[in-house]
């Protein structure tokens, strides 16, 4: 397995701001510290960039820094090191799962009253945000991930009791829909950009979608009134589509979440990209039907491919 190493080192009698900032840095990036004072990060193209930054603000603060790969550490095995980052990760999680169960053990009935709700919310969106801050350094998929999301997954169904179970979904397969043309609403945004994504990605990859207020006989329609595949109970379209299809896979699960808090805004998911994607979306305001979906597909290819990357799990540790 290759590593990238960055050590660095700012003028002594310099302030101290630029050094507290590059240890913050340090920190958001996920990076160790194995020994002998170098901060290591798996050599993935994102780590080597953030190394590379940093070493351009330690040069403009008038200190040396050095980034090199390497393939293996003298006396520090790759399974050795894979613990330590799943270490590092475990105390990130650990510190907020502690707050989250703090918050799940004060809901009762008092925090009913619309002010204690709002304020429970507001506390698990920032869990939320924050336990998605870590995931993005968890590198080799620390265990104590799942334990947290888990927590913070019972906290939401607690704060939201009357909402209706997730609807029922009926089975379709690929093969009855292909060479099938569908038809969905004019001005498409995130629901529907995400079904024309998912339709020409894993249903029917030559399919003709028509943008209209009605669709025509033969037509499968989405995402519009009386639509073969629409909203069900909490589910936006795109999530009725994955289900009924039986797709599955880390990225479009990641993308489901995306697309149901872009949609419908209602607090179930807090993920980093809904944001960034939210603004892109808002930018196409002006564009015809062709000219949102060419963009569109590229826009799900890229979240596909980021979100589908799966970290590797550490090994067996071995018993001494």
């Amino acid at each position: 397995m290759s590593w990238v190493v960055f050590s660095y080192s700012l003028p002594s009698a310099g302030r101290s701001s630029p050094r507290v900032a590059v240890w913050r840095r340090l920190r958001a990036v996920g990076a160790i510290v194995p020994k002998g004072g170098v901060h290591v990060l798996p050599a993935r193209d994102d780590c080597v960039e953030a190394f590379q930054w940093l070493a351009q603000e330690v040069e403009q603060a008038k200190g040396d820094a050095l980034l090199f790969r390497v393939e293996r550490f003298e006396g520090l095995s790759d399974a050795q090191l894979i613990e330590l980052f799943q270490e590092a990760r475990k105390r990130d999680y650990d510190a907020l799962d502690a707050r989250a169960a703090d918050l799940e053990k004060s809901l009762d009935a008092r925090t009913r009253r619309t002010r204690d709700l709002a304020r429970a919310r507001d506390l698990l969106a920032r869990l939320r945000r924050e336990h998605a801050e870590i995931a993005r350094i968890d590198f080799f998929d620390c265990p104590a991930g799942a334990q947290a999301a888990g927590r913070l997954a019972r906290i939401a169904q607690a704060l939201a009791p009357g909402e209706t179970a997730e609807a029922r979904v009926p089975p379709a397969t690929v093969a009855a829909y292909r060479g099938k043309r569908w038809v969905t609403r004019p001005r498409p945004h995130v629901d529907r950009l995400a079904c024309a994504w998912l339709i020409r990605r894993f249903i029917n990859p030559g399919a003709q979608i028509r943008y209209a207020t009605a669709p025509e006989p033969e037509e499968v329609a989405f995402d519009m009134r009386g639509a073969q595949f629409g909203h069900r109970g909490n589910l936006c379209t795109f999530e009725t589509m994955v289900k009924a299809f039986g797709l599955d896979d880390p990225g479009l699960r990641a993308i489901a979440e995306i697309v149901h808090e872009i949609d419908l805004r209602d607090g179930r998911y807090t993920r980093p990209e809904v944001p960034g994607v939210d603004a892109i979306l808002k930018g196409w305001v002006t564009y015809t039907d062709a000219e949102r979906e060419t963009p569109g597909i590229a826009l799900f290819d890229g979240l596909h491919a980021a979100l589908s990357q799966v970290p590797r799990a550490a090994p067996p540790r071995k018993r001494r």
